[in-house]
């Protein structure tokens, strides 16, 4: 009996069929994880490209703009209208807006302030827009689901509980006079 198993085994073993498909599931696998990284990290790239677009748009016609004093909710619509692929934009952006004085400059928070779908809603943390020559910062935070979290790129992504990343853009400019 065990002199047949060690036969088999030797035969198992001189057998070349089917190793191809070992190789070929193996690379595959690689290749795939590699490819859907990409795919990710691509259409992040894309989204904050036009976040970055919205928000630099939004920032010009504030500052050229004179006389009309934007309120949030307008801001923020004509962000999410720029930013064209980015899914449940007005409900998941969300803005600050403070004025710095550029001779005694103070940044605002690190942490960007971010809707959080856990909590209940809350007021803005700053959204001031500012008068004639001054210096403003408007900083837009969005929270978005990862196209695919399971992969090793989409698992990395900083992420809140109920699974959502954030993407931060931040744009200076000053008030042109009135």
């Amino acid at each position: 009996m065990t002199q047949r198993l060690i036969e088999m085994l030797k035969g198992f073993r001189r057998d070349e069929e089917g190793s191809s498909t070992i190789e070929f599931s193996i690379y595959f696998t690689v290749f795939f994880f590699i490819l859907a990284a990409t795919v990710e990290m691509g259409y992040m790239n894309l989204r904050h490209a036009l976040l970055e677009r919205g928000v630099d748009l939004a920032t010009r016609e504030i500052r050229l703009n004179t006389g009309v004093i934007p309120t949030y909710e307008e801001v923020r619509q004509k962000i999410c209208d720029e930013a064209v692929i980015v899914d449940g934009c007005t409900e998941n952006l969300r803005l600050e807006m403070v004025q710095v004085d550029p001779r005694n400059f103070t940044a605002i928070p690190l942490v960007a302030d971010c809707i959080n779908a856990e909590e209940d809603p809350r007021p803005v943390r700053n959204f001031v827009p500012g008068l004639d020559n001054q210096l403003m910062l408007l900083r837009a935070c969005l929270k978005y689901k990862p196209a695919m979290p399971t992969t090793s790129f989409g698992m990395a992504l900083p992420k809140d509980p109920q699974g959502y990343a954030q993407l931060v853009a931040t744009s200076a400019f000053v008030q042109e006079p009135r």
